[in-house]
């Protein structure tokens, strides 16, 4: 591991909004702010909103600066990405911003029922070979059910052709309530100053000239999903392996 990287492992460990969890963390041990996160940590009782899979967290970091009556939580694993929203957000002095380094797979683990307002998944892995990997998988959106609040609101904001279409066939098969959809976002009148957020890898995809693709869906606690079974067609320029991109890749 470089000097850099164990660096920023180590400020992480300072840092007084960033809770580091693994799994071995939390299989004997609750959670200490399960259900507290608005009491003892954001000292508020404003809607909490998490961003999954958050990179660099410039969603998070774009969002708290948009509204200080909502607190946010950016969630990853890679701590070495978070570094940089975790600093910035420190040194804007952002007090409605926490991060949460664990594995997604876990997340209910750290917020009780009811405690989640909405939640962002802002250019996940499409996972086209492995459905249960898909943050809007069924396997997920049960997981969400477990602190989301009554009709929370999931958001997408996606370059994958095949992650927008497998997500709206799901959101049509179980009739979840569809807020907002559209397969060209820059070009639909829908952006707004959220929507305009961009993150480090949107901003690659639309530099290559890949459409953004955007929906959001409420997510009712009651009624067993279901998933779609539709053969989509897979996005031709990406491999399944996020760290080895395709032909856009190598010509850069």
């Amino acid at each position: 591991m470089s000097k850099g990287k164990l660096q920023k492992f180590a400020d992480m460990e300072n840092f007084p909004h960033v809770f580091q969890c693994p799994y071995s963390m939390t299989e004997d041990h609750p959670f200490e702010l399960r259900g507290k996160w608005n009491e003892e940590f954001f000292h508020n009782d404003n809607p909490i909103i998490l961003e999954l899979g958050c990179g660099r967290a410039e969603y998070t970091i774009g969002l708290a600066r948009l509204n200080s009556q909502c607190n946010y939580i950016a969630v990853d694993i890679k701590g070495a990405r978070m570094w940089t929203g975790a600093k910035q957000s420190l040194q804007e002095g952002l007090k409605n911003v926490a991060f949460l380094r664990t594995n997604i797979e876990i997340i209910d683990r750290f917020f009780a029922p009811g405690e989640v307002s909405e939640i962002w998944l802002t250019f996940p892995d499409p996972q086209m070979k492995k459905v249960s990997k898909r943050l809007t998988s069924t396997s997920f959106l049960n997981r969400y059910r477990h602190f989301m609040k009554e009709g929370g609101v999931i958001h997408l904001k996606t370059d994958s052709n095949f992650m927008f279409t497998y997500t709206r066939l799901l959101v049509e098969l179980n009739m979840l309530p569809l807020k907002a959809m559209t397969n060209d976002l820059y070009h639909s009148g829908m952006v707004d100053d959220v929507l305009s957020i961009r993150t480090y890898y949107e901003q690659q995809w639309l530099d290559r000239g890949i459409t953004i693709k955007y929906i959001s869906f409420g997510l009712p606690q009651e009624g067993d999903l279901q998933e779609p079974d539709i053969e989509i067609e897979l996005d031709d320029y990406r491999s399944y392996n996020r760290s080895k991109r395709s032909s856009l890749e190598k010509a850069k």
